[in-house]
């Protein structure tokens, strides 16, 4: 019996006390975080709330347009950016607030901008956050939330969203406190343009947006009551409170310095070795190379000075303008057989590419590539680089070209080229005069477009067989006139696309080339179009069926199941969204030109225009698939 009392009084007197302060510690620590309360004022009767800081964190880095659809829990965020005069712009699809971001990120070089609400607001974006991953586009998606104390019972539009973004983003994060905003978003921003740019989501739960007020009644804090209410409202002061700590407290919201890998002047002077003893280089370029430091303009005039042949994809379309010397265009995969010295410039050995079988085994192939996996993508399969870079490939062809000066190109060489160009679009015409059952040529329709857009025409590509057929027939005029989804090769980017891009580009005619089955996805966005005074033209190759997938599923496996559509008047939806449209086909055909032309001229007084071409089918694209 004694020595049960001893070790009974020996426990209470050690364990119990470690056991009381381990508790202590824990509850400041992970719960009330009262030493930060204490030390860091909270003013409970202040009207300011966390939208202001974000508006306050994106005015500082400069951003222009915020694309949201609205919501109870990201209201604060609105009326705040409205409050610091960047344009808010409401959309019909929460999955378009994306793409128009995306396309802001492309084509401005800086971070576009998304904010949603919580639930089902997000989960719409996901599409268009993987499509902007892969085509390594810089977007912050701002998202709403339950309130952090709610979470886990059942509140409303609530889902574990982190787990949803956390392998589509580069950074992510919950804000739990006001004072915690700002450097988070700071943070996001920087990760999203810095290395290899990609998207990045921050989560707000409610109770950081709204007033202290507000929060303090939503919470449940009631005045009086027994002792349980006291201590529950002791409780919930706590949490607020903590929310509001230092909430006001002046605080850095300018933009962090962005990391980009740079190429050392050993791995330049390597690349000029090899490119040097060339006899039939060519270069192919993709989307990475259009992102900054290096201004189109400067790397355009890099690769004219060098004068290497070209092969230009994604973004990077329309860099050397519509009729350059040293472009090539058609028949990549042969003339990549041919040459002896590639230089793979933000491009990727993945599908576009045949995974490198493309390639030349016995070429010399130069791969520069922000992204390690992308630099090194197959190589262990079909090719492999002579010299890998894991740098900014613009800067890289900078100086690359600084260093040798102007490459003496076999005149052959680049002749045999031109040629292969020369002979494949000249069969490319031929096909556009042929005649196609009941219906128009959707070459013809392409080859008319060719000739009446103007120089400053900014081509937004949705679709899946006449938008591969526009690929071959439509010549971007300039730099980033040309926007594609990119590697995902997602459906629906066409009206989010064409919206952040005439914010963008204003002066510029607008065209989004669609497909029916692509123009069903965000048709919706005319009434975005019409509210927000962005006029834009629509061309939409109308073949009454999802033609992609229609070629190779009937000859395979003999049924044309799920891909047959109707020649639906989409014209009239456009009307009813306050645009305009009109249907043209075989009795109309002769006034193509002029067709085109009224449509452009009434885009040019605000007036969006669709034009429903119904075409027929040609073997243009024959043998081509969708997978």
């Amino acid at each position: 019996m004694y020595s049960w009392c001893c070790l009974k009084s020996a426990f209470i007197s050690t364990v119990c006390p470690l056991v009381v302060i381990g508790l202590i510690l824990w509850l400041i620590e992970r719960r009330f975080h009262v030493f930060y309360i204490l030390s860091h004022k909270v003013n409970r009767t202040s009207e300011r709330h966390g939208g202001e800081i974000v508006a306050r964190v994106l005015k500082d880095h400069h951003v222009k347009f915020l694309f949201c659809l609205s919501g109870g829990h990201i209201s604060p965020i609105l009326v705040a950016v409205e409050n610091e005069k960047i344009r808010v712009v409401d959309v019909r699809d929460e999955v378009s607030a994306v793409f128009a971001a995306d396309a802001v990120a492309r084509l401005s070089g800086s971070i576009g901008v998304a904010a949603v609400t919580a639930g089902p607001g997000l989960t719409n974006t996901v599409t268009a956050i993987k499509n902007a991953q892969m085509a390594e586009s810089p977007v912050l998606l701002l998202g709403g939330a339950a309130a952090s104390i709610t979470k886990g019972r059942g509140a409303l539009q609530e889902i574990d969203q982190m787990s949803l973004f956390k392998p589509l983003c580069k950074y992510t994060a919950t804000v739990t406190s006001v004072r915690d905003i700002a450097p988070i978003l700071r943070t996001a921003i920087r990760t999203a343009q810095s290395g290899t740019p990609g998207p990045v989501f921050v989560e707000f739960p409610i109770d950081v947006l709204y007033k202290y007020k507000l929060v303090v009644r939503e919470v449940g804090i009631k005045e009086g009551g027994g002792f349980g209410q006291k201590l529950v409202n002791t409780y919930l002061y706590n949490y607020v409170d903590n929310i509001f700590s230092g909430a006001w407290e002046p605080r850095d919201t300018h933009p962090l310095p962005v990391d980009i890998p740079m190429p050392s002047l050993k791995e330049v002077s390597s690349a000029a070795g090899i490119l040097c003893k060339a006899k039939s280089p060519v270069i192919v370029i993709g989307s990475q190379a259009m992102l900054p430091p290096i201004h189109a303009d400067d790397l355009r005039e890099s690769l004219e000075s060098l004068g290497v042949p070209c092969f230009l994809g994604g973004m990077s379309r329309g860099l050397l303008g519509r009729d350059s010397p040293i472009q090539c265009r058609q028949k990549r995969g042969e003339c990549l057989k041919e040459a002896d010295t590639i230089v793979l410039l933000g491009s990727v050995c993945d599908f576009r590419l045949s995974y490198g079988r493309s390639l030349n085994r016995k070429a010399k192939i130069i791969a520069v590539n922000r992204n390690k996996d992308q630099l090194w993508r197959n190589s262990d399969m079909f090719w492999k680089p002579s010299l890998a870079v894991q740098a900014d490939a613009a800067t890289f062809l900078v100086e690359l070209q600084q260093m040798i000066g102007k490459l003496e190109v076999d005149g052959a060489w680049l002749s045999k080229l031109k040629k292969k160009d020369a002979d494949k679009e000249e069969t490319n015409r031929k096909k556009g005069e042929e005649e196609t059952d009941k219906h128009l040529n959707p070459l013809k329709v392409l080859q008319t477009l060719e000739d009446v857009a103007g120089e400053n025409a900014l081509m937004v590509a949705d679709g899946g067989d006449f938008v591969g057929t526009a690929a071959y027939i439509l010549r971007p005029r300039g730099p980033l006139l040309w926007l594609d989804p990119g590697a995902f090769g997602t459906l629906g980017v066409g009206g989010g696309f064409a919206l952040g891009a005439k914010l963008c580009r204003p002066d510029s005619d607008v065209f989004i080339i669609y497909g029916d089955g692509s123009l069903g996805y965000s048709i919706a966005e005319f009434d975005t179009f019409t509210r927000h005074k962005t006029p834009v033209v629509a061309v939409v190759g109308n073949d009454a069926g999802w033609t992609q997938i229609s070629r190779e599923q009937v000859p395979l496996l003999g049924s044309n199941v799920a891909c047959a559509l109707d020649y639906s008047a989409y014209e009239l939806v456009a009307k009813g969204y306050g645009g305009d449209g009109l249907r043209v086909d075989r009795s109309n055909q002769s006034e193509m030109k002029e067709i085109f032309e009224k449509a452009i001229a009434e885009s040019r007084k605000g007036t969006s225009f669709l034009l429903n071409f119904l075409i027929g089918k040609t073997n243009f694209r024959e043998g081509s698939i969708s997978v």
